[in-house]
């Protein structure tokens, strides 16, 4: 992971061990402070002699501060360039509004890690355009939203710049003549910090833009010495602790440091969370900020690291699918941590990102992975719980052989707010590196102008967010809560299981009122065995509705098919379309299969490696394979398989299926091994309050799961079938046996 990461610098000015007081501070007037009100305040000078002194001992910080050094080079050679704003996102006022906050704040670390003044005077440069700019600006002319931006089209952006830029102005601004202070302050930082402060419908929100705002806001006052500002920006534009940075600290994230947007927009929202956290700390450590909440905000970044596979967060929500472990704001979120805890976990994803910031803690990062102390990091099975309180759902992870092995991840989470999509209970798998069960995440392409400027496209509501997009049950064609966010949002799934032994992983959730008289329960387990050459995945979803009804219940799957395991219409000479709205119009039907109980199956290739899904339902089901795309004139969206399970007409049914990854293609040795799949007979058994599902495996053995309708009751569960009894107390039981017979 070695991603050119800007943030990096602009990180890097709000770390340190003591600033000046802002109840020390002055209420800001038309005059201006004394030199002593112009030290840095984010950093230190003593802290910044030190970082000085020590940064070449060590390589990965030494390593750091050249690049930076060459971009902000760069830069200079090319000038001063401050244009008046007139792009959508993407375009060359946007993106060179963006290239001057970095380096603004870029130039204010090296000039304190160098001592060069032309690193001073770039910035002060910088900023005495931005003073001759930004009073003239009104709403941007391609502003977004109620509340446009000023230098960007949405307000998000300027709250960016801020938090950006006023880390690099702190560092440089006791170098400054006091008409140049005073023509900055005045006309670029307190004007900005006011106008973000000055707009509740964004500044009072509990959302990561509105976390943005605050941090900007905040970050600002300490600088200015603006205690109003920052008492708006910690407890709410009205100062009363309804709404600020608190609030949100309180709100957005678990007990266990799950954000409630999940894990793409925990990666954005930790920049100001932990940015801000560490001025208040540093100015304000009376407060404790990092230990409220039982130091939620730290295990915030531990949360978002198991929130990941092979490097990539779990792309659920309106998710980015290439955002992972070098993210900007993450490697932001493992130095403060380390600092915090010293916890040499940290340092082997720190060691793996190959950035650290250009800060006390950033050098202390060097300093430790120079000296060894990398310990691996444990990914492990665990439930990430949702909600303020912990009692709103939860994301549920299971793992199986380490870092690179298998992971399960069940989406039993709430809604996420606007950027939720309405899945409950999904889920997605990863094997061999790869993403073998997937979500789509977002329709977009992040700030490139030729896609609405890099805006979430129209397919974002039309297929992306749909139920039908995701792999989880759909009712008559419609999305969950009639397709209304705001709805869903007060509802969430209730956990009932979650247990790890040495080869078995469980859990279970249920979901009621996704849609009107419908209640469905899902249970999801990771399987190993000796017969098996890979941990399976099995799945279980029992439906219960009030009428009959049309169930849907789709797989996105990654991979190219190698065989269809049952009898199948192919539409050769014409392309059907599966539906005519809630993302049924965006899939292409390309064969389907009469209604059937028995199971059947379909196995596809992918990097080296197969996977046969085994699937069947209690009432007949025709199986459809499809692909997304129809519908899309502007050719917006991913060509991606899926197999869809249809059942009609029924109030009750229940769903099983075995996903088993086994065998090797290399491609290159023109070998092929284990091509076959190693299950031979995937069966289903219900009892009066619990089921079975039974694997037969090749050479004999067989493998039985049972799991009760409600795993949290006490009692004993019977389940009969196929000249078989299984037994068991509590929630679950798994049965193996040598030969073809369970046990009794």
């Amino acid at each position: 992971m070695t991603r050119s990461t800007p943030l990096m610098l602009l990180l890097a000015a709000t770390f340190s061990t003591t600033a000046l007081p802002a109840a020390q501070a002055q209420t800001p007037s038309g005059s201006h402070r004394a030199a002593a009100d112009t030290a840095p305040v984010l950093v230190t000078l003593a802290q910044w002699q030190q970082t000085q002194r020590d940064a070449a001992r060590y390589p990965l910080f030494a390593k750091e501060q050249a690049r930076s050094e060459a971009r902000v080079r760069a830069m200079m050679k090319t000038g001063i360039d401050v244009p008046v704003p007139k792009d959508k996102g993407g375009g060359y006022t946007h993106e060179q509004h963006k290239r001057n906050y970095q380096a603004i704040q870029a130039a204010g670390a090296l000039y304190r890690l160098t001592g060069n003044p032309d690193y001073a005077r770039f910035a002060r440069d910088l900023l005495l355009g931005y003073a001759k700019l930004y009073p003239g600006l009104g709403a941007h002319p391609q502003g977004r939203g109620q509340i446009p931006g000023r230098l960007f089209w949405q307000t998000l952006n300027d709250s960016v710049w801020l938090v950006s830029a006023v880390q690099g102005y702190d560092a440089i601004r006791d170098t400054l003549s006091e008409q140049d202070r005073r023509t900055i302050d005045d006309n670029v930082f307190r004007p900005m910090a006011e106008f973000l402060a000055g707009t509740p419908e964004n500044f009072d929100k509990i959302h990561n833009h509105a976390t943005w705002a605050v941090a900007a806001s905040g970050m600002t006052g300490y600088v200015l010495r603006d205690p109003v500002l920052v008492d708006k920006a910690l407890n709410g534009s009205r100062r009363d602790g309804s709404a600020g940075f608190l609030k949100q600290v309180d709100q957005l994230f678990s007990p266990d440091g799950y954000y409630e947007e999940g894990p793409y927009y925990q990666r954005y929202a930790l920049a100001p969370f932990i940015l801000f956290a560490n001025a208040v700390e540093r100015n304000e450590p009376q407060r404790g900020i990092f230990k409220r909440r039982d130091g939620v905000l730290l295990k915030a970044v531990d949360a978002l690291v198991q929130s990941s596979h092979g490097g990539y967060f779990f792309p659920i929500n309106d998710a980015i699918l290439d955002k992972g472990l070098d993210t900007e704001e993450l490697v932001a979120g493992i130095d403060i941590a380390y600092a915090n805890t010293g916890d040499d976990r940290l340092l082997s994803i720190a060691k793996a990102q190959k950035r650290v910031l250009l800060s006390p803690e950033g050098l202390r990062v060097a300093a430790a992975l120079a000296a060894g102390k990398a310990t691996p990091y444990d990914f492990r099975p665990m439930v990430l719980r949702d909600g303020p309180d912990g009692r709103e759902g939860a994301l549920v992870i299971l793992r199986m052989n380490g870092e690179d092995g298998q992971a399960l991840v069940m989406k039993n989470t709430k809604q996420g707010m606007g950027h939720g999509h309405l899945d409950k209970l999904n889920w997605l798998f990863y094997d061999n590196g790869q993403r073998v069960v997937t979500d789509y995440g977002a329709a977009r392409f992040l700030n490139i102008e030729a896609k609405a400027g890099g805006i979430y496209l129209p397919e974002n509501n039309t297929w992306a967010r749909q139920t039908i997009a995701h792999n989880t049950l759909v009712v008559n064609e419609q999305s969950h809560f009639g397709g209304d966010w705001k709805k869903g949002q007060p509802l969430s799934p209730t956990p009932l299981l979650f247990a790890v032994t040495d080869d078995t992983q469980i859990a279970s959730a249920r979901m009621d009122k996704a849609y009107d008289g419908v209640s469905f329960t899902r249970t999801q387990a990771l399987l190993a065995h000796p017969s098996l050459g890979q941990p399976v995945v099995l799945d279980l979803l029992r439906v219960e509705g009030k009428a009959p009804a049309r169930y849907d219940l789709p797989l996105h799957f990654n991979g190219h098919i190698m065989e269809v395991g049952f009898t199948a219409q192919s539409a050769v000479t014409t392309r059907p379309v599966l539906g005519k709205a809630n993302g049924y119009q965006h899939v292409w039907v390309d064969a389907a299969s009469e209604p059937t109980t028995d199971a059947r199956h379909l196995t596809w290739l992918l990097d080296g490696r197969f996977y046969t899904y085994r699937f069947a339902s209690t009432a007949p089901s025709r199986a459809l394979i499809g692909e997304s795309g129809a519908n899309d004139p502007s050719f917006n969206l991913r060509r991606e398989p899926l197999l869809l399970q249809r059942v009609d007409g029924q109030a009750t049914t229940t769903f099983y299926g075995v996903l088993e990854p086994h065998g090797q293609y290399d491609g290159t040795a023109e070998t092929v091994r284990g091509a076959n799949s190693r299950i031979d007979r995937l069966s289903h058994y219900r009892g009066d309050d619990a089921d079975v599902l039974v694997l037969d495996l090749a050479g004999g053995a067989q493998v039985a799961l049972g799991v009760a309708h409600d795993p949290r009751a006490a009692g004993t569960h019977e389940v009969r079938g196929g000249g078989h009894t299984w037994r068991w107390d509590g929630g679950w039981k798994r049965f193996d046996s040598a030969n073809e017979k369970a046990a009794k």
